[in-house]
């Protein structure tokens, strides 16, 4: 549904991360630009996949916003070439950051479209979707506070809020399936969810 849209936002953040790298930490091969990524755990809380750098690396330098400085051998490894941001890409740089620093659109959610198309449903099989969304989104909220609280000594106080943005995020996603779920006819006999863990409470409990 959101194919097109998705791929280009990706693609933004990956030019992002690429043009925002090299103007900070200087010429860099491809492999320590993924180093970065990897470091930052940049796949957690961005919609880059690391895999898809090298490919972006070879766009961006054919477009002139990356360039070739040179190429680096070290004893027996394969040789890598070293890229740098041109004029055009920083002037690329500033124009993707200041265009995501002013983008206050919500992403749309399919699941939203799905609800509104799923009159013909049993009951049973559409609660049991969502007690299952309900229950993913509770062990990815308790995973992000376990690495929030991992990774907090070594924080800076931006990287900390951008960790909160996401925590809150995932609260709000729970607090609403449990919404949904409490406004869905519970099937007789059928268990219910704590929204704080995901797991199931029997109507006994």
């Amino acid at each position: 549904m959101c194919e097109y849209s998705c791929e280009s936002t990706r693609m933004s953040s990956t030019r992002l991360f690429v043009l925002g790298a090299l103007a900070r930490g200087g010429p860099m091969h491809g492999h320590q630009i993924r180093q970065t990524a990897q470091t930052d755990r940049t796949e957690l809380w961005t919609d880059i996949k690391v895999g898809s750098l090298y490919g972006a690396l070879h766009r961006m330098a054919a477009e002139g916003v990356i360039e070739e400085i040179r190429t680096e051998q070290e004893g027996n490894l394969p040789a890598r070439t070293i890229y740098g941001i041109t004029d055009d890409g920083r002037l690329e740089l500033a124009s993707l950051r200041d265009a995501a620093l002013r983008d206050t659109r919500l992403a749309t959610d399919p699941v939203d479209l799905a609800l509104q198309l799923s009159q013909d449903v049993p009951t049973p099989v559409l609660t049991a979707a969502v007690r299952d969304r309900l229950g993913a989104l509770a062990a990815e909220l308790a995973r992000w506070a376990r690495l929030r609280e991992v990774a907090t000594p070594h924080l800076t106080t931006l990287e900390a809020l951008g960790f909160d943005h996401t925590l809150m995020r995932l609260e709000t996603e729970v607090a609403w399936h449990e919404k949904l779920l409490a406004a869905l006819p519970v099937p007789e006999g059928a268990a219910g969810v704590d929204g704080a863990t995901g797991a199931e409470v029997s109507d006994g409990a």
